[in-house]
């Protein structure tokens, strides 16, 4: 225990003595914290708070055009913009300015009554409800009417498919809807006798365990922990040069005359390292907490949560001082451990979905993300924000981290050993 707080003390020494290097350590996450997660914020805004403005043409001037008026005002995704001239709607989109036009044709109204008030006296007639002569109304030919969508050549596949489903969702409530009232005529001459009742009978209903927490992460909860993972995994660079400049220097030498074990010249590199890692991460925190509010961004919460936090961060440190310490031992000089450790923490924060979140990406990359230490990190720490995770449920993102650190530890010990056998 002694040679292990020996090898920490030089450890510290050695950290302490680099002051640019420990401002980039601890300044440089936070202003990279700070400045993402400004940039992002508006993208991590919900579908809610950013209406879609469209163009409503209404050459109609009837109850269907009223009736599809009224719903497209209640999404909370659509702004209605109404236009009189077809032509003027078009020219808006094709120029960009507008994702999507609506033109209800003239005259929509009044033939759909037509259409249905014949269908329906050409139903009476067969049950003898209805005078012969009525029935000739069945045989009037009502040309069928489109509402056209004119969209932007660059919308989205997804955003037109939703708008053509909605529409004729709609459309198709309102002729339901015209058909029982023709009936109710039909019967009675009192409308007040029959009222059929037109509301829909099979309803969809939305429901998320927890109704109460939200599991789709704001800006601050995805940042914060994701660039925090970065910096953790960043620190692999002064790790690997510093165990770089020993060789150079003669240090390992030296320490192979001493009666001291590799692993414990790793042990105490591990230790004031991951108290860096923890550093960070505490400054991550508190700028979430205290310093996002004040600049308009949503503010993190932690309560109840610290203690598994820390336990995720104090595993992702481990993960990356394992790595930090497989590089160092392997890499020969700093030109080969610098590009390649800075390469390899990019590619794993790509893959780990601290840029693009994983669900976005392609099937394959998605599988391939399981790789990535910092995507298990990232996991465990949504866990605890947004499904209020226990111990029990993060055990597996941790186990992992702590195996990527045994097992890359394990091998930088045994290349150690290999490489300086005598």
């Amino acid at each position: 225990m002694h040679k292990l707080w020996v090898s920490t003390y030089k450890e510290f020494l050695l950290l302490i003595r680099d002051l640019g290097g420990l401002a980039i350590l601890f300044l440089m996450p936070l202003i990279l914290l700070i400045v993402i997660t400004l940039v992002q914020d508006s993208t991590f805004k919900t579908i809610e708070e950013t209406k879609v403005p469209i163009l409503l043409v209404d050459l109609d001037n009837g109850t269907v055009s009223k009736n599809v008026h009224e719903s497209l005002s209640e999404s909370k995704s659509l702004e209605i913009i109404k236009k009189a001239s077809e032509t003027e709607a078009l020219a808006l989109v094709q120029k960009g300015d507008y994702q999507l036009a609506i033109i209800i044709p003239k005259g929509l109204s009044r033939d759909m009554d037509k259409k249905v008030t014949a269908n329906v006296d050409g139903i009476m007639s067969r049950f003898g409800m209805e005078e012969e002569a009525d029935s000739v109304s069945t045989t009037l030919k009502i040309e069928p009417k489109e509402i056209r969508l004119y969209f932007d050549p660059a919308t989205q596949q997804s955003f037109k498919n939703s708008i053509k489903n909605g529409i004729d969702k709609m459309i198709s409530q309102i002729e339901i809807k015209t058909i029982y009232n023709a009936f109710q005529e039909q019967l009675t001459d009192d409308a007040s006798e029959i009222i059929f009742d037109t509301e829909s009978f099979i309803t969809f209903t939305e429901i998320v365990p927890g109704a109460d927490r939200n599991y789709i992460p704001n800006s601050t909860q995805h940042n914060v922990p994701a660039w925090t993972l970065f910096a953790i995994f960043f620190i692999i660079l002064p790790l690997s040069i510093n165990m770089i400049k020993e060789k150079n220097q003669g240090t390992f030498i030296r320490l192979r005359t001493q009666p001291v074990s590799y692993a414990t010249v790793l042990g105490g590199k591990t230790l004031i390292f991951l108290i860096v890692c923890l550093i960070q991460f505490s400054l991550m925190l508190l700028i979430g907490v205290y310093l996002f509010p004040s600049l308009g961004l949503p503010q993190l919460d932690v309560r109840d949560k610290l203690p598994l936090l820390y336990i995720t961060a104090f595993f992702a440190g481990l993960a990356a001082i394992g790595l930090g310490l497989l590089i160092g031992t392997i890499a020969k000089s700093q030109e080969q451990s610098a590009p390649f450790g800075a390469t390899l923490v990019v590619i794993l924060a790509a893959l780990g979905g601290v840029w693009v979140p994983v669900f976005v990406m392609p099937a394959k990359m998605q599988l391939l993300s399981n790789i990535s230490p910092m995507n298990w990190g990232l996991n465990a720490f949504y866990d605890v924000f947004l499904r209020n995770a226990g111990i029990s449920e993060i055990i597996p993102e941790i186990s992992l981290l702590l195996g990527f650190f045994i097992l890359s530890s394990l091998i930088a010990v045994i290349y150690y050993e290999q490489r300086n056998a005598v």
